[in-house]
């Protein structure tokens, strides 16, 4: 018996790899390979096609050990949950690998590396979302003509005391050449800020002609919207003036207007790469060393390096006031002992702290007409400066009389006959 069969054959060819089964399904059907024909598809040389229809197979990757795999378990215990450090980006984690255990390898190379350990890159990858793209027009500003400035706010940080803050840093930024500064304060109080304003003009030797700023209230009284240009705080206003530059608030609900300062606020999220590392004196002094390796460092969007950049920004600077006008916005941070009355002196006068401080040394910081007192970062006391020779609040007389007088029946009627006593004294001179 003879039957004829009438089969349709479909063959597809995605890769070289494919043409061995080809060659062996043309050999079968007794037909000839167009060569030529195959090599103008898969966009290679005719040869190529030649030595894979041969039977060439091309060599496995090896996988080679990675020299970041020496720290693996170093990454595993930094980014488990039992630790107090925390890592929003693999960058800070690539920072702090280098500075602190002697990594060698690029950002990018360890990038690559994070996104290969499941294990790793989930920890990168858990709640993060996609955030809505908005369209920003990009600009850029002549040198001299504009700073902006902003806060990172209330960051958790433990010391390695233990003890829990809520600390901020000031970031004031030249738009030109993308030179900045840093400021940690617990406060960010209108004193503060001017103060912080003030260090960084004399840093960068001179004055932009214009400061945006969002509608913060140590500054705006009355933020500007698309229908108010808002109204500048009275005492800032005069400060606005003392130092020549021009208040550029953004538009409430903008941010997006003072850019090139709201970007670079991640970058201070290294901070958290030392939760529980650091006292606070000690993160002060890192803060200052971030943002020095900020300014030496490679800026991606201007290509320049902002140590060098902010030379051709001097020139044009405005002049910074008189000294004695600068001086008037410093607050000046001292440290003073708290004698054997508890007490410690500012300006020939003394003013009392909790008994418990006695002869400890504290800091003194004078603004706003209020002397604040503190020991490390713990506000003990404040004061309203005072012409008066000494200067006790109530509960810490009576602490310290109890204290000294540990059995007396009536403290506080003592207390209050010795103070009216000190008042009538000290009061007339």
């Amino acid at each position: 018996m003879y039957v004829q069969l009438d089969i349709t054959t479909n063959f597809e060819i995605n890769s070289l790899t494919d043409l061995p089964k080809l060659k062996l399904l043309m050999e079968n059907l007794n037909m000839k390979i167009n060569k030529s024909k195959l090599a103008r598809e898969l966009n290679v040389d005719r040869r190529t096609v030649d030595k894979y229809i041969n039977g060439y197979v091309p060599q496995k990757k090896r996988d080679r050990e990675s020299k970041i795999d020496d720290y693996y378990g170093v990454i595993k215990l930094l980014l488990s949950r039992e630790s107090k450090q925390r890592f929003f980006y693999k960058r800070v984690l690539w920072q702090y690998l280098k500075d602190n255990h002697g990594l060698e390898c690029s950002q990018s190379t360890f990038r690559a590396y994070i996104a290969r350990k499941p294990e790793f890159q989930a920890y990168f990858s858990e709640g993060k979302r996609t955030e809505t793209v908005h369209s920003v027009i990009r600009y850029e500003t002549l040198p001299g003509e504009q700073a902006q400035i902003d806060w990172k706010e209330n960051i958790r940080y433990i010391t390695k005391d233990g003890e829990i803050l809520y600390v901020n840093v000031a970031v004031f930024l030249l738009s030109h050449s993308r030179f900045r500064t840093f400021h940690l304060t617990i406060s960010k109080s209108q004193s503060v800020l001017m103060s912080f304003l003030t260090e960084s003009f004399e840093a960068i030797g001179g004055v932009p002609k214009n400061l945006v700023t969002d509608n913060m209230k140590t500054v705006m009284d009355e933020p500007r919207t698309e229908y108010s240009k808002g109204v500048v705080n009275e005492r800032f206003g005069q400060f606005e003036k003392d130092f020549g530059f021009k208040v550029r608030p953004c538009i409430a609900g903008r941010p997006r207007t003072k850019g090139k300062v709201e970007s670079p606020m991640k970058l201070i999220d290294e901070i958290h790469a030392y939760q529980g590392k650091f006292d606070y004196e000690e993160l002060h002094a890192f803060v200052q060393s971030l943002c020095e390796r900020i300014n030496h460092s490679y800026h991606q969007g201007t290509g320049k390096i902002p140590i060098l950049a902010i030379e051709q920004e001097k020139n044009l600077l405005l002049p910074l006031p008189r000294k004695q006008i600068r001086d008037s916005y410093k607050i000046h941070h001292k440290l003073v002992q708290v004698n054997s009355a508890c007490m410690i002196t500012y300006k020939s006068n003394q003013y009392s702290v909790p008994a418990e401080y006695k002869g400890k040394t504290v800091g003194l910081q004078v603004y706003d007409n209020q002397i604040h007192i503190y020991y490390n970062t713990e506000l003990i006391a404040k004061h309203e400066v005072s012409e008066i020779k000494l200067n006790y609040k109530k509960e810490h007389y009576v602490e310290a009389l109890s204290r000294g007088l540990p059995h007396f029946p009536d403290i506080d009627e003592l207390a209050k006959n010795n103070l009216r006593a000190i008042d009538e004294v000290y009061k007339n001179e």
